[in-house]
């Protein structure tokens, strides 16, 4: 079967959820839309994590002394080749392929230690800042010089998660390894770690609790609530990023201030998770703008009521079920509009929908009618066929007449396809129980498939 966004613990039959697991689940086509933040690491209690920041910092700094030195070249050569790490597939690409830092930027970065006195004779505490001082270095670069530092403590991390969950590994050459004890980039190490099945490059885990959306030092955020703007800018004139960072090369106070004013709300500063569920409040209220809608497409209904019960279905199903995507599809030129869900198998119910019908994930279709009729079935039906799996679910208003019911019942005798129907009322009852925390939603599913059971022909 082929997977819609496959994972890595899928495609090797790791059937754990994310909230299980210590590490980020990688996708083998494209990016996970996090990255890793060095103040994490740096405000960490673990002795381990803040020993790896200061080698970290360490080692970027040791940039400022090769530029002493006159060893431009080198330091030049060490910045660009560790401004890009595709193997631990963090950021936002669809191919998992990203550009080195142009020598250019580079030479503006190195430049800093010779421009500001302070990082000259002292060097940097937290990389996380030349941000603020150079256009065109984001998150995605903080991270990967992150990563790149890191990388031979994430290789020996990466293989002993592997071994934990039984994740098989290939012999691999890794390009380049930074050499803490000669401040090098090795070349060409060979090791084992997992590999993408589809291109053989090798994957790098990172711990989930290193991750964010945002570094907590960030342009961004300087800008909003620490910038002096009356001193930068004349009034009405245009906010250019630009006069910012040309205004923070001169004024270094003012950016030392901002990370002292980081630095002391570090408490405030969390992993962000790769997924959360909305709170109780934001569950029940979008149950109620669910309820209060129309059927049909009349003023968008359709597509209100679409948007509304993926937010809701995908907090209600987790952690059983991993949300994996929203995907539009069409079928004889009717629009479709699908949520697919990872199934973690990590209870008996869905250890039988895998087992028994084949489905490593879930697909339920979204149908805002007051009636589901056979050509609903048959769309639905027809989309199993293609290696989804067996087993099918309908979101919609209302229950399956006596007459629609009876052809999922007939469908499953000739074909062994289960396609069930979740209502108003099991979101209303799923949300309860939501609410109460004594079970999970998932059990409402269960109950509805049960209930399909006992009407089949023994």
């Amino acid at each position: 079967m082929e997977l819609i966004r496959p994972r890595l613990t899928d495609h090797y039959g790791i059937y754990k959820c994310q909230s299980e697991l210590d590490f980020a689940i990688q996708f083998f086509d494209e990016d996970i839309p996090l990255y890793i933040d060095p103040f994490l690491l740096w405000k960490s209690p673990s002795q381990q994590d803040q020993a790896l920041h200061t080698a970290m910092i360490s080692s970027f700094n040791y940039l400022n002394y090769l530029t002493k030195k006159g060893r431009n070249d080198q330091a030049l050569e060490i910045l660009t080749n560790i401004s890009e790490c595709k193997e631990v597939g963090l950021g936002v690409s669809k191919t998992r392929a990203g550009l080195k830092l142009g020598k250019s930027k580079a030479h503006q970065v190195l430049q800093l230690f010779h421009d500001i006195p302070e990082y000259s004779q002292f060097g940097f505490t937290h990389f996380e800042t030349i941000q603020l001082y150079v256009a065109g270095i984001s998150k995605d670069r903080i991270s990967d010089i992150a990563c790149n530092y890191l990388k031979s403590f994430l290789i020996d991390y990466t293989i002993e998660q592997c071994d934990i969950n039984n994740i098989p590994t290939e012999g691999v050459i890794i390009d380049t390894i930074y050499n803490y004890k000669t401040n090098i980039l090795d070349t060409n190490i060979k090791t084992f770690l997992p590999v993408n099945p589809k291109t053989k490059e090798p994957l790098i885990f990172t711990p989930k609790r290193w991750l964010r959306f945002s570094p907590w030092i960030n342009f961004e955020d300087y800008f909003q609530s620490y910038c002096p703007r009356d001193e930068v800018f004349n009034p009405n004139e245009p906010e250019e990023r630009v006069k910012v960072l040309n205004f923070n090369r001169d004024n270094y106070d003012v950016v030392n201030g901002y990370i002292e004013y980081k630095s002391r709300a570090a408490n405030d500063c969390k992993n962000d998770p790769l997924f959360s569920q909305i709170p109780i409040v934001s569950a029940k209220r979008k149950l109620r703008d669910i309820l209060k809608l129309n059927t049909g497409k009349e003023d968008g209904a359709d597509w209100k009521y679409e948007e509304l019960a993926s937010d809701l279905l995908a907090s209600l199903f987790y952690p059983h079920l991993d949300f994996a995507q929203t995907q539009s599809r069409t079928d004889s030129g009717r629009h479709i509009r699908d949520l697919i869900f990872y199934n973690n198998r990590d209870i008996d119910f869905l250890d039988q929908i895998c087992s028994e019908y084949d489905n490593r994930q879930l697909v339920v279709e979204m149908k805002n009618v007051k009636t589901i009729s056979r050509d609903h079935i048959n769309q639905l039906n027809r989309y199993l066929k293609n290696g989804i799996g067996n087993f099918g679910i309908f979101l919609t208003r209302y229950p399956l007449s006596k007459a629609m019911f009876t052809n999922t019942i007939n469908l499953w005798s000739s074909q062994r396809k289960c396609i069930i129907a979740i209502t108003d009322e099991d979101l209303k009852l799923m949300v309860e129980i939501y609410e109460s925390k004594q079970r999970t939603p998932i059990e409402v599913l269960k109950k509805k498939y049960i209930e399909f059971q006992r009407a089949c022909p023994s």
